[in-house]
């Protein structure tokens, strides 16, 4: 294995070097490597595990477990739609219910799926919508969905909604200049910022990316603003 996260400690270093302001890891990790970084970043201990058509499908920590690690926030990775939306749901709800004990924030990333041919992960307005739908209702603090790649639809998302709306970084885009285009336009129609992962940490340079987004996101600079500060 080579390049992305082979190296943890190394794309850890690399991605901290951009400032951005959190950084979202497994308990596992945080353990062996945070403690070096504190206080460079936010931490995010990242609760859930799961594949789409459900043949992963665990809840790792709880909201103590993210207290004992210093953590700011508990993030919980679920897919909705399809025979086991319930049980995801639950879990959610369940994590928002003892996260009150500690004031441990909840961050939602959630993700629609269809069963049209197979199961697959979809980012059409209407299943966007839904999304974060279930992230209001389960009253989470920050709802985390991917960019539909309509501007007005994702507007009228985001506007609906009590809780602030966070982008995914999603999967690796044809260039980088298009995920930062998507950040741009998400922004721009209301989202408060972008948790990304493989377009940064799976890039040649991490630290330059990590710097492009928080370039885009905190400067308000265009793409390729952000490209030329970030030497990209």
């Amino acid at each position: 294995m080579t390049g992305g996260l082979a190296n943890l400690p190394r794309a850890l270093e690399l991605t901290l070097e951009g400032h951005p302001d959190t950084v979202t890891m497994t308990a596992g990790v945080a353990k062996n490597l945070w403690l070096k970084h504190a206080n460079k970043a936010a931490l995010i201990i990242q609760a859930a595990s799961f594949t789409p058509d459900d043949r992963v499908s665990e809840l790792l920590s709880r909201p103590i477990d993210a207290v004992r690690m210093g953590a700011d926030a508990l993030a919980v990775a679920i897919p909705v739609r399809g025979p086991s939306e319930g049980k995801y749901l639950k879990w959610l709800s369940d994590s928002v219910r003892e996260s009150h004990e500690y004031e441990m924030p909840i961050v939602a990333h959630i993700y629609p799926r269809d069963y049209t041919e197979g199961v697959k992960i979809v980012f059409t307005p209407e299943e966007i919508a839904w999304a974060v739908r279930c992230g209001i209702e389960t009253g989470v603090d920050v709802i985390k969905v991917g960019y539909p790649g309509d501007a007005a639809a994702f507007k009228q998302i985001v506007d609906s909604c009590p809780a602030p709306i966070v982008i995914a970084g999603g999967p690796k885009e044809p260039t980088f200049r298009d995920a930062l285009v998507n950040t741009q336009s998400a922004m721009k129609a209301g989202a408060r910022g972008a948790v990304v992962g493989r377009n940064v940490w799976g890039s040649e340079n991490p630290k330059s990316a990590s710097a492009a987004y928080h370039a885009v996101i905190h400067e308000g600079l265009s793409p390729d603003e952000a490209l030329k500060k970030a030497k990209l």
